[in-house]
């Protein structure tokens, strides 16, 4: 058995691998967009800067579902990060994205996400050299404290809930411990934006005129807020 088999005898890569060749939405730093590329194109060196979206699952007691990354991830494996992160397809709601998330990474049901705010960060796995360059989206969906998980070891090393204060703490004590995006997501869910309207009357870029009612996502057209980052981290 090769080294890699030994790492993934079940060849649980093969699915983290086959996303590289979905499409993203490349926008400006107002969240405006631009045009589409490759998952794969979009995180090579230099990095091109993309939508996204990070879910908080937040239980009764306030405290935060959180996940380590599995060993075969392509990005900052084995950090642990926000419940869920993704990509919404060109033009696709993020509403629906991020369920469809929730479903493949965790075994989750379809929940009501409530957008807390946007941050833009950029960030290179020291390992792979790959590059997270994200206009991200922070979603949060409010869950019970049983809530049923089935998360795919593809994706998934383990979960744990913490309290996000306790969290905030950690992350300025071990920061090479957390995917470097969670720390502006869990500033925002501390500290959540009120989303501006979009002046122009027209619906954000890559949602559709219903989806902020029928998903419970709140629409969000201003630029993104930069948040610091530390190396390491997607």
């Amino acid at each position: 058995m090769s080294a890699a088999e030994q790492r993934d005898p079940e060849g649980r890569a093969d699915a983290v691998t086959s996303r590289e060749g979905h499409l993203v939405e490349l926008v400006d730093d107002a969240g405006q967009v631009l045009g589409e590329d490759t998952v794969a194109a979009a995180h090579r060196p230099p990095g091109r800067l993309h939508r996204a979206f990070s879910v908080l699952l937040v239980d009764p007691d306030g405290r935060i579902l959180l996940q380590q990354r599995a060993a075969v991830k392509t990005r900052f494996p084995l950090r642990w990060a926000n419940s869920c992160c993704g990509h919404p397809l060109p033009g696709q709601p993020l509403a629906e994205a991020a369920n469809r998330r929730l479903a493949e990474e965790l075994g989750v049901a379809p929940v009501d996400l409530t957008e807390v705010g946007v941050h833009r960060y950029r960030a290179e796995d020291p390992t792979t050299g790959r590059v997270e360059f994200e206009y991200d989206h922070v979603l949060r969906a409010d869950v019970p404290a049983d809530l049923p998980t089935r998360p795919d070891p593809a994706e998934v090393a383990t979960l744990r809930w913490v309290d996000p204060r306790e969290l905030a703490a950690d992350l300025d004590v071990t920061p090479e411990a957390y995917a470097p995006w969670l720390r502006g997501v869990v500033d925002r869910l501390l500290r959540p934006t009120v989303p501006a309207a979009d002046r122009s009357g027209a619906p954000p870029a890559g949602r559709t005129s219903g989806d902020a009612v029928s998903a419970g996502v709140i629409s969000s057209g201003v630029p993104a807020d930069e948040a610091p980052e530390r190396p390491g981290g997607r």
